[in-house]
């Protein structure tokens, strides 16, 4: 397992529509490690493999919610590969979003409350469930990247273009450190 370097706006490989999975194996699988292990380190609670250069249709999530004994968070690792949704629910939900990619960048984005979800784990086993709250939102933030969308594209041109500038800001002050 490694740690891989996250690619952050307004790099172009970002906005490349990511491939299907064909084969799950241990090829797959060391991605997903490394996937884990990059998040983990970022840190995150999702991560589309676009995000470390990787144009497959892979994400891994890990909300990590609730709090074991000694007050860390209780990891619940997922992993979701070709992932695809149907019967977005009418109702909405507004989260204040950010992203590994557009780093210290947070809107309030708008997304359906609830989903049903296909996708295969990281042993190939095919899963189809209703899914609701942050995992929901979480879950609709990470395939967006499996399309080429970053959750500031949600937002007004206005406000897209303030944070891209924020963001600019923020590099040019780390580079200067």
């Amino acid at each position: 397992m490694s740690i891989r370097p996250i690619i952050e706006a307004p790099d172009p490989r970002l906005r490349v529509k990511s491939s299907p999975v064909e084969t799950v194996d241990d090829d797959l699988r060391t991605l997903i490690a490394d996937m884990f292990e990059t998040m983990y380190d970022a840190p995150g609670i999702g991560l589309a493999a676009i995000q470390i250069g990787v144009p497959k249709r892979v994400l891994v999530i890990d909300l990590q919610e609730e709090e074991g004994e000694d007050g860390k968070p209780v990891r619940n690792p997922r992993v979701f590969i070709n992932p695809e949704f149907y019967d977005p629910s009418a109702d909405t939900s507004v989260y204040n979003e950010g992203c590994l990619s557009v780093p210290d960048q947070y809107a309030e984005v708008e997304r359906p409350a609830e989903v049903y979800c296909r996708w295969l784990d990281e042993n190939g086993v095919a899963h189809d469930e209703h899914i609701e709250g942050m995992l929901a939102t979480c879950l609709q933030h990470e395939m967006d990247h499996l399309e080429g969308i970053l959750f500031i594209d949600h937002l007004s041109r206005l406000k897209r273009e303030m944070v891209l500038k924020k963001l600019e800001k923020a590099r040019r002050s780390r580079k200067a450190a």
